[in-house]
């Protein structure tokens, strides 16, 4: 069992993986060394990041097949910590990261994810899609000719080729066919080597050198929180889509560890914090990677190609790495989406497009995903609140009195608490009136509150009040929360 858990998880497709990894290792260099720069560091430090990353994602990670490396998210939070403080602190504050990271998985923090709508993962999905292709416009704007000739060239390499053949990833050979042409041809383009220096050596073993005092804690802390945070936002939302992408399931609460423990290590070899990417995860799922080893490669052939084939991978012409990262914008993107923008519920459309917006807006992923996850909380208890009903019934009792029965059905919580207070008539009576609650559901303390002051008002009006048919969690509620019953009910409620 446990052999055949590993073949399926390693070995199960192995030659896809090989070339995959390649793909991505070669997609992720300029990304590192460009996130290194964004966060003000030598480019070595997100190369170091990436290799470690990558590798130890594959072994502890809870979704194979998906890649982690450096990310700009990432880089973008570390700015200001790298200017005020220095490299140091940036390592400590990595490690940090990546021990609440592993806290979080322990308190199974993955599971968090079920609260995130289809429309905010579509959203997502949308919006990292145009920051890609964003992205790109740099390496496309007032350059010469030959550029746009190359990144034509490796497109329609990139999009042919599978037509002759899938035995090799096409995004592969285009960057083979345009480096040896670019380099043939004698073509004055940019070139991966224009990007930074790579690093000539391996990475080894170092202990950051800062205090060891409360004063360090309160200073990487901060960041070290939002590292956490966003970095389990995009590894879950990326996990989520690449479940998708393979129709397969992934450990989300594995993943938090996973990353953690990723992390942590990574601060110790001299690297910047980093998470899952979406971008490259699509390139390895579109190359024919699928397991844990395509991971692996990624991050092993990475730190080879910049260590010990270094004079070959600087000749890399950017413009067939912009092709294969447009390749990956177009393929991510859920064009679907646009013409369920009628079909779909306006709700649901317009958490789609908020996330898309703020996402893009700010160039931060965890704020897009937060805009949309609290759009959707909003329109789902306004639905839910609409699901409230009372009807009521009026009947003589055998005194000649009145007997009014009013029954609750629905969904009771802070959105639907004034709809019930507004339900009943308060005009002066000497009825008793009774409150059927078996058909209705208390959730919070503010519909208990609500029903304390309809039981009050009644009771003012000169009703006597019956309330019955609670079930056992709303009755608990009622037991611990109400005052309607409790002396001294019509002082407290006018306090309130």
């Amino acid at each position: 069992m446990v052999f055949q858990h590993i073949r399926q998880d390693w070995f199960s497709n192995v030659r896809g993986d090989l070339l995959a990894g390649i793909v991505v290792a070669l997609a992720l260099i300029p990304e590192a060394i460009a996130f290194s720069i964004i966060a003000g560091v030598d480019p070595k430090v997100g190369l170091y990041a990436s290799f470690s990353i990558a590798t130890l994602i594959a072994f502890f990670g809870g979704r194979p097949g998906m890649i982690s490396a450096a990310t700009g998210a990432m880089a973008l939070i570390m700015v200001s910590l790298v200017k005020e403080h220095g490299l140091d602190y940036l390592l400590a504050a990595t490690i940090l990261t990546g021990v609440l990271q592993i806290v979080a998985g322990w308190i199974k923090l993955g599971r968090l994810m079920r609260f995130v709508s289809r429309s905010v993962i579509t959203g997502f999905v949308n919006a990292l899609a145009t920051l890609i292709f964003l992205a790109q416009l740099p390496e496309l704007t007032n350059v010469t000719w030959h550029v746009y000739a190359v990144t034509a060239a490796a497109l329609a390499i990139i999009y042919g080729l599978p037509y002759l053949t899938r035995a090799v990833p096409s995004p592969l050979v285009a960057i083979v066919v345009m480096t040896g042409a670019s380099i043939t041809l004698g073509l004055d383009i940019r070139t991966v080597g224009d990007m930074g220096d790579l690093p000539d050596s391996l990475p080894s073993f170092l202990i950051p050198n800062v205090p060891f005092s409360l004063e360090t804690l309160q200073i990487i802390l901060p960041y070290s929180a939002t590292l956490m945070l966003v970095g389990l936002l995009e590894s879950l939302m990326t996990a989520t889509i690449v479940d998708d992408l393979t129709d397969t399931r992934s450990d989300k609460n594995r993943e938090c560890v996973g990353q953690g423990i990723a992390n942590v290590a990574t601060g110790f070899i001299g690297g910047m914090a980093g998470c899952a990417m979406i971008g490259q995860s699509v390139i390895n799922i579109k190359s024919g990677g699928r397991t844990r080893l395509s991971t692996l490669m990624a991050g092993v052939v990475l730190l080879l190609m910049v260590v010990f084939l270094g004079d070959w991978v600087r000749q890399i012409p950017m413009a067939a790495l912009v092709a294969v990262m447009i390749m990956v914008a177009i393929g991510t993107f859920s064009w679907s989406s646009i013409s369920n923008l009628r079909a779909h519920p306006t709700s649901s459309s317009i958490v789609m497009l908020a996330t898309v917006v703020v996402t893009v807006a700010t160039h931060d992923l965890a704020k897009g995903v937060l805009a949309g996850v609290l759009l959707s909380g909003v329109f789902f208890a306004q639905k839910v609140s609409r699901m409230l009903g009372v009807t009521s019934r009026v009947e003589a009792d055998k005194d000649g009195g009145e007997i009014r029965h009013y029954l609750v059905s629905g969904h009771v919580f802070f959105v639907s608490s004034d709809q019930l207070v507004h339900a009943f008539d308060y005009s002066p009576t000497r009825a008793t009136v009774h409150i059927d609650l078996s058909d209705a559901h208390f959730w919070d303390i503010t519909a208990i509150g609500a029903l304390d002051k309809v039981v009050l008002k009644l009771r003012r009006a000169g009703a006597q009040v019956v309330v019955h048919g609670l079930n056992e969690a709303s009755a608990t509620l009622m037991t611990r929360f109400a005052i309607h019953d409790k002396d001294g009910a019509e002082d407290m409620l006018a306090g309130h």
